[in-house]
């Protein structure tokens, strides 16, 4: 009876807090009170498509311009050479060392079970379909698949690959990343993939790839090109009529290859290409392998795709009611009609739209058929789709296990990225003096303003900075402003401003920036409570896409993953990465607080914790107002990201091709001789790093403090949940 009672005191204490916290909450929030800014949660959705908007407006007037040959000529070749620039270049052509593992003898065709390298032991797992009747060398038709379950055993992809086989087409299918035999995070416990959907792979290895300076579309479209090495190279195939279909997935490589590789003749993608002016008003950016930044920034769009192939025919395969805006599809065939007209090839692009989704469904295969009878056999195909028996998955196998991973082993995408960083790293000189510290400083201050986008945003720093008020909340000792500052036109910060009630007189202030939003440590005994205990102003701030600014996502567990993926990929679009908006919001911060009569100007300090850290030290090493720097549970760097397998939450820190240039280590060197504390690193999963690792990581900075003279200025550390913020940045704090 007594422990029941203990357990309901407990039960209605534990109801008692939580109510209490919430409503901590809302006084400190501003959404609930303010009518007039329900729109804050839209806002940096709303901002970045609108960038992209301006962008797209701009080459749809480019695109109007081109009334000659030369001018469409002269696109391709742009197109060819920006694709490329995205993907990080293309591999290295190896030995293929093709082999036939098995062959299924069907009645009028038969499959070959085919294993390929289209890298050094980067095994591809593919199926050969191969006609039985009519005279060889047969026209060939290229089969990249979409992201269905059963890979190049689903059954509408069977259906089209037996289909063309008995039509008199040979017809070549493999398994993409994450599906089929090629899981790439093969968990064996599982007996599947760690992340369980192949697009979840994309996205999480794209991360690393986009790091390097690549797209993970680099390895995928180098699987195709290998793929169409191995058609072209049998005997059985007429290496002069190539086509190349598919859908969804399958559909984006289409148009990719299509527009990369000329040895292509006949394209007809199915149920990919709209624009992206209706991808971003309505499903957005897909997964990793379908973005390939600068994208938008390089003024290029889907009609693009098209227009590379030009005049070579090409045959839209469309759904109405697909996910992939029929609108969008509309509007491009309008574009690459008039180009095709351009080249006087009207004849040579056509479209077919079917009533029904997504899917490669029958109305979309038979006109598929037709399309590749027409111009690679001069007979357009009006017979009707065969019957076709549909084989099981294990039947299809290349491998008996049914996993590379599990029978051949070799590289991964993560092996592979791990060795493109070993390459592709700096090599940093050995510094012997303060000029090569001071040089090195510099150019690390250089890239990152160029590759995190703020060097675009500069001039809007060191100006007065609009503010509204909503309100005074008194606490003992101190007051809290709720402020909104605008960082840029249409960029609101919901800001809290804590003041403490002491003496008249310019005090030191603090940036304080919390992944979890400007509410997250500003409760009574907080972080930020003692701060302003310890004699600092401090300026909790949401920058776009954290707190209250932070989209609605579409499941808490998509979010763990990928955060903000939306915006943050749509930013990586457009050429300039969230963490550099993030990092202006923040050096926005510093005019607020540097225009203050009650803020000493020479002792403005900045606080970012968890997802804030990231963007705070960009701001903090780009801002030379900002005198010193506290980091808690930040990433400990990128590289461990190439490292890791897997991760979560590192979206919205990935600046492209950073590990190029820098690493967050170069960073906080760059940062000496300004006093930087590091506490709580975590990896790329946000587990805490032991403070020996991270010491090890930063040694480059480290050395960088010594070089200047400042090593106790640099300190790496460990923050226990018992033990208090003044307690843990006492000298910090102390440092005024």
């Amino acid at each position: 009876m007594w422990n029941r009672f203990l357990m309901l005191v407990c039960c209605a204490l534990s109801l008692l807090s939580a109510t209490s916290y919430a409503q901590a909450a809302d006084e400190l929030n501003f959404l609930k009170a303010l009518t007039d800014f329900q729109q804050i949660r839209s806002m940096l959705p709303s901002y970045v498509n609108g960038r992209a908007s301006a962008l797209l407006r701009e080459r749809s007037a480019e695109i109007e311009r081109i009334s000659t040959k030369e001018g469409v000529e002269k696109r391709r070749v742009y197109t060819r050479k920006k694709m490329i620039e995205a993907l990080g270049g293309l591999p290295e052509r190896t030995p293929l060392n093709a082999r036939i593992v098995a062959v299924l003898d069907r009645e009028d065709y038969k499959i070959e079970k085919v294993i390929f390298e289209s890298q050094p032991q980067f095994y591809v797992t593919a199926n050969l379909y191969l006609p039985k009747k009519g005279k060889a060398p047969y026209p060939g038709i290229l089969f990249p698949l979409g992201h269905e379950e059963g890979a190049k055993a689903h059954s509408a992809w069977q259906q089209v690959l037996v289909s063309l086989a008995k039509k008199g087409f040979a017809a070549l299918a493999w398994d993409t990343l994450g599906q089929g035999e090629r899981v790439q995070l093969y968990d064996p416990d599982f007996g599947e993939s760690k992340l369980v959907r192949s697009t979840t792979e994309h996205t999480v290895m794209g991360i690393q790839c986009l790091l390097i300076g690549d797209s993970l579309a680099r390895y995928t479209i180098w699987d195709g090109m290998r793929a169409l090495d191995y058609l072209v190279s049998r005997p059985e195939v007429d290496a002069t009529r190539i086509g190349c279909t598919g859908n969804s997935g399958g559909g984006t490589h289409t148009a990719y290859l299509s527009a990369l590789d000329d040895r292509i003749k006949v394209a007809a993608p199915s149920c990919f290409l709209t624009s992206w002016r209706r991808l971003l008003e309505t499903i957005g950016p897909q997964d990793a392998e379908q973005c390939l930044p600068p994208w938008l920034e390089n003024g290029l769009d889907h009609p693009d795709f098209v227009h590379a192939f030009a005049p070579k025919p090409y045959l839209m395969l469309s759904a109405v009611r697909d996910f992939f805006s029929i609108t969008g599809a509309r509007e491009t065939y309008a574009e690459a009609k008039r180009i095709y007209g351009v080249m006087g090839a009207s004849e040579q692009l056509g479209m077919v739209e079917a009533d029904d989704g997504h899917g490669y469904s029958k109305p979309r295969r038979l006109a598929a058929y037709r399309w590749f009878g027409r111009w690679l056999k001069g007979v357009e195909d009006t017979e009707p789709e065969p019957e076709v028996t549909i084989a099981l998955e294990s039947e299809l196998w290349c491998t008996q296990t049914g996993q590379v991973a599990t029978e051949l082993g070799g590289e991964t995408v993560v092996t592979l990225n791990q060795k493109r960083v070993e390459k592709l790293l700096p090599k940093r000189s050995e510094w012997s003096s303060q000029a090569d510290l001071e040089s090195y400083r510099k150019e690390i201050q250089k890239e990152a303003r160029r590759l995190s986008g703020v060097a675009a945003r500069v001039k809007a720093t060191g100006q007065a900075v609009p503010v509204t008020s909503f309100g005074v909340i008194e606490r003992p000792g101190y007051r809290i402003e709720k402020l909104i500052y605008e960082s840029e036109p249409g960029i609101k910060v919901p800001t809290l401003l804590f003041v403490p009630k002491v003496p008249e007189g310019r005090k030191p202030a603090v940036v304080f920036v919390h992944g979890r939003g400007k509410a997250a440590d500003s409760g009574p005994g907080g972080d930020v409570e003692q701060l302003v205990q310890a004699g600092h102003i401090a300026l909790s701030v949401d920058v776009r896409g954290m707190g209250e600014t932070r989209q609605a996502a579409d499941s808490d567990d998509f979010f763990r993953y990928f955060g903000v993926y939306e915006s943050a990929m749509t930013a990586l679009l457009t050429g300039n990465p969230l963490v550099g908006m993030r990092a202006l919001d923040i050096q926005r911060g510093v005019d607020l607080l540097s225009g203050r009569t009650d803020v000493d100007p020479q002792r403005i300090s900045a606080f970012g914790k968890e997802k804030g850290a990231v963007p705070t030290l960009f701001a903090a090493l780009l801002d030379t107002r900002i005198k010193k720097l506290a980091l808690e549970g930040m990433l400990d760097s990128y590289q461990s990201a190439v490292r890791n397998k897997i991760h979560r939450g590192l979206f919205e820190d990935v600046i492209v091709g950073a590990l190029k240039s820098f690493d967050l280590p170069d960073l906080v060197a760059a940062m000496s001789p300004r006093p930087v504390w590091i506490m709580n690193g975590t990896d790329p999963l946000g587990h805490r790093v032991d403070e020996k690792g991270v010491q090890t990581q930063y040694a480059v900075a480290r050395r960088a403090f010594g070089l200047a003279d400042a090593q106790g200025a640099l300190r790496i550390g460990t923050r226990l949940n018992s033990v208090s913020f003044s307690e843990s940045y006492n000298g910090w704090l102390d440092d005024k």
